[in-house]
């Protein structure tokens, strides 16, 4: 008699027992170590390069932000691994269903969309963020091709890997999930900071920002949304 076998799951690794229970305070100490392995790292390519002030050379500027993305990215996979081997699970990277995916990502953005309109409409802030040009955008088409490549395809994956894959997963081990949103997405618009005197306004922006892309991920089990 042929013993019945049922198939694997769909996904193989459906993580929501499974998934890991991070400590809630390895997401802020990761930060801070991964923010310093990447400002040193930094420091150190542009000494080696010769480039006395970063700012005024956009290639330091894409280097920089490259070394400062992958030590965030490389930083949470150590702390990850002090508790179990990392798996692409862990951090968010699985499959999810398409068009309930589809749907929270939409209401997702539309929300962020009508938040900013709100906000525009009730302090009319002048501040536009300048990290197209800081990274060479307008120094011809090799610059315009580097900034769109970090700005588009480097900066977000290393951005949601982190914030949403790892640093909101360790805070929900202690947190709900409108307490680790909220942390998680105030620590994501404070990090766009880009200094000055009203430059503070575009900080509350992505912060909703931030927070909804944890409910988005919350409902998901998945950053691909």
């Amino acid at each position: 008699m042929q013993s019945a076998v049922s198939p694997p799951p769909t996904p193989p690794e459906l993580p929501e027992q499974a998934r890991p229970r991070w400590p809630w305070w390895y997401g802020p100490l990761a930060f801070l170590a991964g923010a310093i392995a990447g400002f040193v790292s930094a420091g150190i390519a542009w000494a080696i390069l010769g480039v006395d002030d970063p700012s005024d050379s956009p290639g330091a500027i894409v280097l920089g932000t490259a070394l400062l993305d992958g030590a965030l990215v490389g930083i949470a996979l150590l702390f990850a691994s002090f508790v179990r081997r990392p798996r692409a699970w862990h951090f968010g990277l699985r499959r999810t269903q398409f068009w309930p995916a589809v749907g929270w990502a939409a209401l997702g953005i539309t929300s962020f969309f009508v938040f900013a309109a709100v906000y525009s409409v009730l302090l009319d802030p002048e501040v536009e963020q300048t990290v197209a040009e800081d990274l060479g955008a307008d120094d011809g088409s090799f610059g315009l091709i580097a900034a769109g490549f970090m700005i588009i395809c480097i900066a977000p994956f290393c951005e949601e890997f982190f914030f949403r894959g790892f640093f909101y997963g360790a805070l929900r081990s202690k947190f709900p999930v409108i307490v680790a949103a909220l942390i998680d997405g105030l620590v994501f618009g404070v990090i766009h900071f880009e200094g000055g005197n009203d430059a503070w306004l575009i900080v509350p922006p992505l912060a909703f920002l931030g927070f909804t892309f944890c409910l988005v991920y919350e409902r998901t089990r998945s950053l691909y949304p």
